[in-house]
């Protein structure tokens, strides 16, 4: 009976957490409950455990073995030991990309501090990619497919990997010495413990949600400056510092070594002495109590945060410090060559860091990028300032508002004077009045900028019913966009599992009945969600209305006839509807397997597709409405476009297609890249259409002259030779198009061209041999200031229409070329074996 009695009482310890009488244990009908509650408490450990992720469980202390795993996935993470720190995938904000990264674990909007990247751009991965821990190479990232996205380096004999409470990833062998650690591979971030020695550089990210290489750098230079620099995108050619330490060394003190950011919290520049140079004098803030943290931002501020622990209420991050002390004013041409905003905007500082805004009569070209070009909302033209000046503009004035870098002329001059002579020059958009001096300046404005020292009036020209335009409310600090959101970790609790027969019988009956559970619901969810998808399903007749019974046909090609329609809504959302040809036969399941493929699409330079129409013989799917039409339309116009805005639209087609290609849960292969479905949006940004549909479609429904898909000009020449067909034909197409995109011409223009030129591949190829890249402009001078540029463009499309497929570059390396990140060789011939000479 003690045995027993012993026994009991150590089961009821275990239940309660505290020793029982032995009077309570030795009443049966107490026992009898008790064993109940156990029951009871157990089933619902069981039902818990299924919600914790099966990382978290693997977590050990911060250490990983070899042969561990991530899957990109929310709360897809391993711990460091305290809590502190994740490392695993974080989901892109609007996106359904994911960035293996590290950030701070108890921070509700889960700051960023390391990611993987290519070099310039960063290690995105699709659902479903894993990175693994391996032994003879270390973190290898995979996407769904297999294919290796990116790896922590040339590294062999891995048997742990380690994140340490400094935020700090390292990859360690059996005795613990360290071969590849984050700390090493600086990205946007430093943290305490971590520094930055002589040829080791920050770089900022492209945007608050953009993670691409952003064009501002911090350098620690091999003479010992700290310079922070504007970089000329796509080389990495650096302009004069805006900001440096002077660290160089001289008779008074010797040069510095490196950056140090101090386990206290201190960041200085150690000299060869060993002295310290503090970067800029700031309060105190100890790590025990704050988070820490030095950022190179994308807007070119290389701040340090500070974050409370156990903060109370809705905390933020905080600037400690920053440098420069006002980069408004820092990053101007005659500096650094390129200025924080954009083209046309204006540059104010709050709160240490730069706010953009467009002028009165401008508008952001993008939307989604504040701190980017503005755009005029008129063309300013001096015909039509002949006929009377007074019934086109009027004048608004801004205090303290200067571009500095558009002058034309300089005059003595009163602010009557100065606001009068530039309204009556058709060449002047901005007249700035300042000690007695009148600045006309003339389009395009750089480096716009407000500062209370100038106590200067800008006089801006806008053209009238553009005036009443509100300049766009500087936005608050605290309301920034964070650059990722997730969902707070489960806090997950150690809890101790009994191994009594009765409990092993309950935990399997539990497992079981999970299973049973899961399958069939997830059985009646795949039966019941045909398109698991968030599109619309419209009927044939709401879709009717919405077009006015079909009545404004936007256009019509292979893929059927597109018109103009509105959604009813409380606002009223225009839609472009495209009714589509003849599916191919037994095409139902092929329908609705595309348009899952095309809905789950999520990308700045795809069209957004909204919904479609199943309904008797009609298929119908519906897009987003864009209002300035197709590239084709664009390009081929009277007027020729600028020079600037060209190459934006073929980055962004490019980027697309890299989407297509390489990013999106599966592949797709568009088969008809050409002008006409590539359509631009209110900020003339590329947005590619018709991708994915060529399945859809019978064989014969997109043909020219042979069994093909694709049009006539763009189609790459292994259609006709009976050759697979891979991602490599849009490749082909999209060179065809980056050279209509750099000529403003058609790639088959029989009507104008009777000669040789008629044929726009074989024409350009033969202007690059014979060094006349000028007439492949025609002499645009924008062009022609830029003609390394425009060489490399005409170099990298001449390697995308390689008769070879296996000659040409993927999208991937295609993008990198465009950006100068890859190097771009002397292409061959094009077409070898098809020319003479």
């Amino acid at each position: 009976m003690a045995v027993v009695h012993t026994s009991l009482r150590n089961t009821a310890t275990w239940v309660r957490g505290t020793y029982v009488s032995q009077v309570v244990i030795a009443q049966p009908h107490l026992l009898q409950q008790m064993q109940m509650a156990f029951t009871v408490r157990l089933l619902l450990l069981i039902s818990s455990l299924f919600l914790i992720p099966v990382a978290v469980l693997a977590q050990t202390n911060g250490r990983v073995s070899v042969g561990a795993s991530l899957s990109a996935s929310a709360n897809s993470s391993w711990l460091s030991p305290s809590g502190h720190f994740a490392f695993g995938f974080q989901q892109l904000e609007n996106s359904d990309l994911f960035l293996l990264s590290v950030w701070y674990a108890k921070i509700p909007d889960r700051t960023i501090v390391w990611y993987a990247n290519n070099g310039d751009s960063p290690a995105v991965a699709a659902k479903g990619s894993l990175v693994n821990l391996t032994a003879a190479s270390g973190l290898v990232l995979t996407s769904p497919q297999g294919a290796q996205l990116w790896k922590s380096g040339s590294i062999s004999g891995v048997a742990f990997g380690v994140l340490n409470d400094t935020g700090n990833f390292v990859l360690e062998d059996d005795n613990s010495e360290s071969l590849w650690e984050t700390f090493d591979n600086l990205t946007h971030t430093i943290l305490p413990g971590q520094d930055i020695g002589k040829g080791g550089k920050l770089w900022s990210q492209q945007s608050e949600t953009n993670f691409s290489k952003g064009r501002f750098e911090l350098r620690m230079q091999d003479d010992g400056n700290l310079v922070l620099v504007t970089i000329n995108l796509p080389t990495e050619i650096a302009n004069n510092p805006y900001y440096a330490s002077d660290t160089t060394g001289d008779s008074n003190s010797s040069a510095g070594t490196k950056l140090e950011f101090s386990s206290s919290g201190y960041m200085y520049i150690l000299r060869e002495n060993g002295e310290k140079f503090t970067i800029k004098e700031a309060e105190t803030v100890s790590t025990r109590s704050f988070y820490l943290r030095a950022t190179l931002n994308f807007d070119g501020v290389f701040a340090k945060y500070a974050h409370p622990k156990n903060p109370t209420g809705n905390v933020s991050w905080s600037i400690v410090s920053s440098v420069p002390d006002n980069i408004c004013s820092a990053t101007t041409v005659e500096y650094s060559g390129l200025a924080v905003c954009g083209l046309y905007s204006i540059c104010t500082l709050q709160d240490q860091r730069p706010t953009c805004e467009c002028p009165p009569g401008y508008s952001l070209l993008d939307s989604n990028d504040p701190n980017g070009n503005c755009k005029p909302g008129f063309v300013p033209s001096c015909e039509d300032e002949l006929n009377s000046t007074t019934d086109i503009y009027e004048v608004q004035m801004l205090n303290n508002t200067d571009w500095p870098n558009s002058d034309f002329l300089q005059f003595p001059s009163t602010p009557e004077r100065c606001n009068q002579s530039c309204f009556e020059d058709c060449l002047c958009a901005v007249a700035i009045y300042r000690i007695e001096t009148c600045w006309k300046k003339k389009l395009p404005l750089s480096n716009g900028r407000v500062d209370s020292r100038l106590n200067s009036q800008a006089f801006i020209k806008v053209r009238k019913g553009n005036s009443t335009q509100q300049v766009p409310q500087t936005p608050n600090p605290d309301d920034r966009k964070k650059t990722i959101k997730s969902k707070t970790l489960m806090p997950v609790e150690s809890i101790l599992l009994g191994t009594s027969g009765f409990v092993n019988f309950m935990l399997i009956a539990a497992v079981c009945l999970g299973c049973l559970f899961i399958f069939r619901k997830n059985h009646v969810r795949c039966t019941q969600n045909d398109l698991d998808t968030n599109l619309h399903s419209f009927s044939y007749k709401e879709l009717e209305e919405a077009t006015n019974g079909f009545e404004e046909e936007l256009g019509r090609g292979s893929f059927g006839v597109v018109y103009k329609g509105k959604i009813e809504t409380s606002s009223g959302v225009e839609v472009a509807v495209k009714k589509l040809s003849s599916l191919m036969q037994d095409g139902e399941k092929e329908f609705k397997t595309e348009v899952n493929v095309i809905g789950r699409t999520h990308h700045k330079n795809l069209v957004h597709l909204v919904g479609y129409c199943e309904e008797g013989q009609q298929r119908m799917l519906v897009y987003e409405f864009l209002s300035n039409g197709t590239l084709a339309s664009f390009l081929f116009a009277d007027t020729r476009p600028s020079w600037r805005l060209r190459i934006e639209i073929a980055y962004g087609v490019a980027k697309g297609l890299l989407y297509l290609h390489e990013q999106c849960s599966t592949q797709i292969i568009h088969c008809d890249i050409k002008p006409q479905n590539i359509l631009l949006d209110d900020y003339y940004n590329a947005r590619i259409s018709d991708f994915g549909l060529a399945k859809l479609l019978m064989m014969n429904q997109s043909k020219t002259h042979t069994v093909i898909r694709g049009t006539k000009g763009y189609v790459a020449p292994e259609w006709f030779r009976n050759m697979p067909i891979t991602t490599k034909v849009d490749v082909y197409s999209f060179g065809v198009v980056l050279l209509e995109v750099i000529c403003c011409r058609r790639s088959v223009d029989m009507e104008n061209y009777t000669d040789k030129r008629a044929i726009l591949t074989d024409w350009v190829y033969d202007c690059y041999r014979g060094g006349l890249l000028e007439a492949v402009v025609d002499n645009e001078i924008e062009a022609l200031h830029e003609k390394t540029k425009l060489e490399r463009f005409v170099m990298v499309a001449i390697w995308c229409i390689q008769e070879d497929p296996l000659l040409r570059p993927t999208m991937r390396t295609v993008v990198r070329m465009l950006e100068g990140v890859v190097e771009v060789k002397n292409p061959p011939c094009p077409s070898p074996y098809s020319r003479i000479g």
